[in-house]
């Protein structure tokens, strides 16, 4: 045996973890069991006040305010807020506002992404930071202003002006999430799509949305869920019940007197049905086209 191999041979004995060595990444079991305890926690202080509610929604009025999980439980609420209520009507006006904010959403946004990921323009630059800056203003600094605009345009109490609203909340941040994402689709696509003779619309449409599904599944989430769940425009810009939104019509319950908790319940849980389904629909993608709008956004 020459020296140079008993020297590597040693070295390599000295290197190899031995068996009462803990691996590098192993979790002892105190932090494992720490760790699930946390979870644990964490997921009943995340899932209990949905609970409430629903349980809440099942109990008559006399006991709403309870801290009973059960007691006389009742479809009372959910029968009394279909029938005595426009909750139907305000339900109608939020799909309808949050069905055509997703669709122009997204149309604007995916759009606005590829041009400004694949044309360069006079202008480029000026519209980026304008999709940037125009994120940095709360609501209650643009409400007025947007109030006064719709006002002049004859679109307060009309659902186009919610829509209008709406996109300029959330085509800005899904523009600039559209334009990382398709920055990392090759531009080889593209070029193969102009050889097979399509113009721009077309290669857009035919080679390039089919490979950006994920970036589109978030879009059209958060646009659903900024029209579905937004309140402060909805009070302000809406008024009459069959006008109303979901948002606006909750505050019905309310008044200076108390609240009417059964009805409000019973309409929250319903809100959340087609919240959920939204994001059951686009929540294998939405993982993957955040992280990938997140790269070269």
């Amino acid at each position: 045996m020459t020296t140079a191999t008993a020297t590597a041979r040693a070295t390599a004995r000295a290197v190899a973890p031995t068996a009462n060595t803990p691996r590098r990444g192993r979790r002892s079991p105190l932090a494992s069991v720490a760790l699930h305890i946390t979870l644990v926690v964490a997921s009943v202080i995340a899932v209990f006040p949905v609970l409430w509610v629903f349980l809440t929604s099942l109990k008559p009025a006399s006991y709403a305010t309870t801290t009973d999980f059960f007691r006389d439980t009742t479809f009372e609420n959910y029968t009394d807020l279909l029938r005595d209520t426009p909750f139907l009507t305000w339900f109608g006006n939020s799909l309808l506002v949050a069905g055509l904010t997703t669709l122009l959403g997204v149309f604007t946004a995916a759009t606005t992404g590829y041009a400004v990921s694949r044309f360069r323009f006079p202008g480029k630059r000026g519209l980026m930071w304008t999709l940037l800056v125009t994120q940095m203003f709360p609501v209650a600094v643009l409400i007025v202003p947007i109030y006064n605009i719709m006002a002049g345009l004859g679109l307060l109490n009309r659902s186009a002006g919610l829509v209008i609203t709406y996109l300029t909340i959330s085509v800005p941040f899904c523009a600039w999430m559209m334009k990382g994402f398709f920055d990392t689709i090759p531009r080889e696509i593209d070029e193969s799509g102009m050889v097979d003779g399509l113009n721009p619309f077309g290669t857009f449409f035919r080679l390039i949305l089919p490979l950006a599904q994920p970036g589109l599944a978030v879009t059209a989430f958060y646009s659903f869920i900024t029209a579905w769940g937004e309140v402060a425009y909805a009070s302000a810009f809406m008024v009459g019940d069959e006008n109303l939104t979901l948002a606006g019509g909750l505050q019905k319950f309310v008044n200076q007197y108390g609240a009417q908790w059964g009805p409000m319940t019973a309409a929250s849980v319903l809100i959340a049905i087609p919240a959920a389904l939204v994001f059951l629909f686009a929540q294998r993608h939405l993982v993957t086209g955040m992280s990938a709008g997140a790269v070269k956004g």
